[in-house]
């Protein structure tokens, strides 16, 4: 796949830099336009961001690998976000999350075999009051149960 972005994501790419008073201030929002393109922050992705907002690469690197929302290898097409923290715990959110384990057959960051699905682990999504909750790409569902999670998964395509 080629490492480049089109004429709307250079549309994209300036009005995050019209937000901020460099172009160093926009590289997360640029970073999560490079994942929704390119599906993981590869190197080659984190020299073209670089490129693209004139920043040093190791700079590029640092912020992509301090956080956790973008991913440093390939991931499902659908990423599978389950939170066990306390509340979602209490509520049947580690339940779930060895459920789909075990369904899918992967750990946490590993995507399945044929790239359909990745899975992961998180701490808190800040809704409680909705306990459990897990998330597919960037879609969130709340008070979910196990049979609730199959329905999900099946009705995928």
């Amino acid at each position: 796949m080629e490492i480049k972005f089109n004429e709307q994501d250079f549309i994209e790419i300036e009005k995050l830099k019209a937000k901020y008073p460099t172009e160093q201030s926009a590289l997360m929002g640029v970073l999560w336009l490079a994942q929704q393109k390119f599906g993981w922050i590869s190197p080659e992705v984190i020299a073209y961001v670089a490129e693209v907002l004139n920043l040093p690469p190791a700079h590029v690197d640092g912020v992509a690998k301090f956080y956790t929302m973008y991913f440093k290898k390939p991931m499902g097409k659908y990423h599978i976000q389950v939170c066990t923290n306390v509340s979602c715990m209490l509520r049947g959110g580690q339940q779930i999350w060895e459920h789909l384990q075990k369904k899918l057959n992967i750990g946490n960051m590993e995507a399945s075999e044929d790239g359909r699905y990745s899975l992961e682990e998180v701490e808190c999504m800040g809704a409680c009051g909705g306990a459990p909750m897990i998330a597919i790409n960037e879609d969130y569902y709340e008070n979910m149960s196990i049979e609730k999670v199959e329905e999900l998964i099946n009705s995928l395509k």
